[in-house]
């Protein structure tokens, strides 16, 4: 359904064009920090970090990420923290 006059989507497009790049990262990344937000507002209290973490992948990913996949990685990583893996920090610093 597209219930947006071609004027206004012509209007909306020019606007958002005349950001810069940067803005425009900005504001995408604060659209997802917000819908974020609202996600994990819906779900139950009370959940652990492991299931607020795969059901934010289904409700964002759903078909397109093999959530089962993706909560045994991250069991899999707690597995391993403080034994020989590198964090996101030591790459960060040896790039």
């Amino acid at each position: 359904m597209n219930d947006t006059s071609p004027e206004i989507a012509a209007l909306v497009r020019e606007r958002l064009l005349a950001r810069s790049g940067a803005e425009r990262v900005l504001m995408g990344s604060l659209m997802f920090d917000v819908a974020r937000a609202m996600v994990l507002a819906s779900f139950p209290s009370g959940l652990s970090e492991l299931e607020i973490k795969s059901r934010l992948c289904d409700r964002f990913y759903g078909k397109e990420v093999d959530v089962q996949a993706f909560v045994e990685h991250l069991r899999s990583s707690q597995q391993g923290v403080g034994a020989n893996t590198v964090g996101r920090d030591e790459v960060t610093q040896k790039a």
